[in-house]
């Protein structure tokens, strides 16, 4: 992406970021309703994907400072709890897993769920959004390139792994007959 060295580079980057941010809340929300039966896990893997890769551009620019040394208040947190719960009824049997803590630091393992990723992504995002709704374009840059760093991104990527892990073993987890009979079928056909 190369540097960015202006005041409108920087508000063009927040922009964008909003766009990924905006859909990203929409399809969480989206699934967590049921809305979306039999397409879930692929919805939140497509969501999670373009999300991470606006964070990467996040990652990738030069530290966002904004103009004032405070963040204004951008109102109360969003209430992630009922989202959490209702993504936790949906992921029932394969919402909670282990993931290594820190892997540059070590290999201590630790507890994670697949539904308080999504929902500490929700929270972070939200909160930038927050900002930007405010017409603080650079306080929600700078919020969504912290924030990446510092939660929504790691979440996210675990997130997207579990998602991804789910699905593979959804559609190749198969009896040995059912596999047999499918490859027959390809090389047939």
């Amino acid at each position: 992406m190369g540097e960015i060295r202006s005041g409108s580079d920087l508000r063009e980057v927040a922009e964008k970021t909003q766009s990924h941010v905006r859909a990203f809340l929409s399809t969480v929300t989206e699934v967590a309703s049921g809305a979306a039966p039999g397409a879930e896990l692929s919805l939140l893997l497509l969501a999670t994907s373009d999300l991470l890769s606006a964070g990467a551009h996040l990652a990738a620019i030069t530290d966002v400072v904004p103009v004032e040394r405070f963040e204004p208040d951008a109102g109360p947190d969003t209430d992630v709890d009922p989202l959490r719960m209702a993504l936790a009824r949906m992921f029932d049997g394969f919402d909670d897993y282990v993931e290594v803590v820190d892997p540059v630091l070590g290999t201590e393992i630790g507890p994670a769920s697949l539904s308080g990723d999504l929902a500490c992504a929700v929270e972070e995002l939200a909160k930038g959004l927050a900002h930007y709704d405010e017409g603080h374009e650079l306080e929600a840059l700078w919020w969504w390139q912290f924030s990446y760093l510092s939660s929504w991104g790691e979440r996210t990527a675990s997130a997207l792994r579990v998602l991804q892990a789910v699905l593979a073993h959804l559609r190749l987890d198969v009896e040995d007959d059912v596999a047999q009979e499918a490859e027959y079928d390809a090389l047939h056909s």
